[in-house]
Formats: structure tokens, sequence, C-alpha cells
């Protein structure tokens, strides 16, 4: 069964390479060249970088890729008047990067940009595979690009406490109640995973959800999860709405979802910033991935665990994306009693096994005595037996 593709990625790559023209609109020839042999490589997986993961990259690599690298081209040119991005100095390379993390130049709509890590790492990406398509004709080519800051930039995002998910769930549409409980409860991606979920998926009376390996990212193995949250919630939902076997959960589009809730929670939470920095207003499915990790995370008795329920691979995604909002200090002072007596118990029970060792032993002494006394009891009953019958 295909994978439904809910930003047709793979639909907008295909077309894009169908329809290439001569040169690429906006950049210069060599630019617009340089672009096509790039994203054609990484479709193929040629001259991927040493340090790169090997094999052909996904179509949502790819149009990212393609997007990125496009509007870097056109900025190196504009503002350095360098029609070739391989003649490219170091210098060059900061300034561009800095000025954009600085906001001396902006985006397309006039904002400032939000994730200049994102354009650093993929101009590494792509200078590396110039790197490696030169030292194949014997011609080395400098790394200008050793010294960029990747520094992450992490994203505001809309953080809620379980009162207020419940809140904004008391007050949505039927629809949209199960779709926000279920994306709080799971945790998974949305739209990717999301949009994928069938009812075949589902076990135990909707207390289990399989999410299957080929829907989640980065070929992460699949995993089953239980649902504590929402699991009766579902149940009704499907037999209302007649769902059985691969038919899909839910089937509206991310587009439209997004702008449902930011218009509900604006209207429920009114236009104020969460504790993460974005605005209630600008509620979108996947900060429901955030919030869910929130919730679970004090919740869960082993990291490896918390881990698993989300697909993760690395544990400081679990800052990423918690950043420990709503997490509270649960130790007690029975906590701290066994600390601070742990080695006085010790020393009591240790205490404790050799007077029970002393007490078996000195039981084990009366048994004896008493074995003996019984025997010499018996023998005197013998004597006496005979003594009467003579």
């Amino acid at each position: 069964m295909e994978k439904i593709d809910p930003y047709k990625h793979k639909e907008r790559y295909l077309e894009w390479k169908k329809n290439l023209p001569n040169k690429i609109e906006g950049i210069s020839k060599f630019n617009s060249d340089l672009l096509k042999q790039y994203i054609l490589d990484m479709e193929t997986g040629l001259n991927v970088a040493s340090s790169s993961k090997k094999g052909s990259r996904s179509y949502i690599r790819l149009n990212v890729l393609r997007g990125r690298v496009f509007r870097l081209m056109q900025l190196f040119e504009a503002r350095f008047n360098i029609d070739k991005i391989t003649d490219l100095t170091e210098t060059h390379a900061h300034s561009l990067f800095m000025d954009m993390r600085n906001g001396t130049i902006k985006r397309t709509d006039g904002h400032n940009f939000t994730a200049v890590r994102n354009f650093v790492k993929d101009f590494k990406a792509l200078w590396h595979w110039w790197i490696k398509v030169n030292r194949k004709n014997g011609i080395t080519i400098q790394d200008v690009t050793c010294d960029l800051d990747t520094t992450e930039e992490k994203p505001k995002w809309v953080y809620l406490t379980e009162d207020e998910v419940k809140t904004v769930c008391e007050n949505a549409k039927y629809d949209y109640k199960v779709l926000i409980m279920f994306l709080f409860d799971s945790g998974i991606r949305a739209p990717t995973e999301l949009m994928n979920v069938r009812v075949s998926d589902f076990y135990n009376n909707f207390k289990e959800l399989n999410i299957r390996e080929e829907i989640s990212k980065g070929k992460i193995a699949g995993r089953k999860i239980k649902l504590l949250l929402c699991s009766q919630m579902l149940n009704e939902y499907v037999k209302k709405k007649g769902l059985s076997g691969e038919d899909t959960l839910f089937k509206t589009t991310p587009r439209s979802v997004n702008q449902y809730l930011k218009r509900l929670a604006k209207r429920v939470l009114e236009d104020k910033t969460s504790p993460a920095g974005e605005k209630y207003s600008n509620l979108t499915m996947y900060d429901f991935r955030h919030c869910s990790c929130c919730y679970w995370l004090p919740r869960y008795k082993s990291e490896s665990a918390l881990k698993y329920r989300f697909g993760w691979k690395k544990s400081e995604k679990i800052y990423y994306y918690s950043e420990l909002l709503g997490m509270k200090d649960t130790i007690s002072e029975e906590d701290l009693l066994v600390d601070l007596t742990k080695t006085e118990i010790e020393k009591q029970l240790h205490r404790s096994e050799k007077e029970k060792e002393i007490m078996q032993e000195k039981l084990s002494n009366v048994e004896k005595d008493l074995q003996i006394v019984m025997k010499r009891l018996q023998t005197l009953e013998k004597v006496s037996g005979n003594d009467n019958l003579t």
C-alpha cells in the first residue's frame, strides 16, 4: 500500500524534473546547471560526502534542497555579484550567513530568517559534493565551510498544558475533538504519519496503535504504542463515521486543519504568547507533538521507553521537544531518607543476618540435645519394661 504524501513531495519533484528548462530562471546559467547536476546526483545518491549517509535522498529532502540551494544562489549572486557559487570564499560565506542571522538579509516575505542553520547545513552539503566531484577529476577544492556556524536555532512553538488541551478540545467541532486528543495522546508526527493511520492499525479495542515502519520518518522501525487518553473517543468516532479496515482515520488536509486550529486557539486562549515563545493563535498540529512530549515525559519511567513512543533515536530530542516545560520537582523526604540512611540500614541488615545465623546454630544444637534426650528416654523405657516382665 502506497504511503500517503500529504504535501505531494513526490509529485512536485517529478514534475520539476520533467519540466526542467535549459536555464532555471532567477540564477545564472552556471548556477542553474550546477543546481540541476547536484539535485540529480542526490536523487541517485552519487557523490555524497563521506561523512553523510549513503543512498538516494527522499523526495522531501530533494524538494527542500533544490529550494534552499536555489535561494542561496540568488542571495550570493545579488550580494557579491558572483555568477558562480563555486567562486565563493570563506569571507563571502561567513558574511552572508551572518547577515541572514542578524536580519540584514530578510526572507522574500520581508520577515527575518528563523532557521539559518538549515541553510548553512545545505550549503555545506553542496560544497562537499562539489569537492568530491572535482576530486574524481584530480582537482583539489578548498573547503570554505569549515568554520561556518551551525548552531541550533530553536524555533518557537505553542505549549499547552493538559488543562489547556482539554479546553481547546471542548470548544472544537466533533471531528477536531477526536483529532486533537489523538495527536496529544499519541504524539504522532503530523501530518506525515498522521495522514497514513488506518483503522487496521489499531488493536485491543483502540487502546494500542501500530505506527508502521513504512510511514515512520527516516526509516525508523515501526512502533506499537498504547493510547490511554483517547481510545474510547476513537472507538466511537470510527463507528460514527462507518470506517473500517484500510480506511484512513482522518481525511482532511493539513492546511485546513492548521487554519482551524489557529482560529480556535485565538478564540479560546486569546492572542497571548505561550511559555514556548509562540502565540496561541499560531497553534498547529505539530505543536501537539511537543505538548505530548511534555505530558508523557514525567510519566514514563525510562528515557528509552519515551524515545520508543515518539520514534526517536537520540536522547537530545526529548529536550528539543519538551524544553522541560510542565516538569516539577518530585523528590520527597522519603527519597532523601533512603539516601541518608542507606548505610545504616545496610549495617542493621548485616547484624540481623549475623544474629539469625547464631540463632539457627543454637536451635540446631538444641535439636541435637533433644534427640539425645529422646534416645535416652527410649532406652530407659525399654529397660523399665524388661524389669516389669521379670
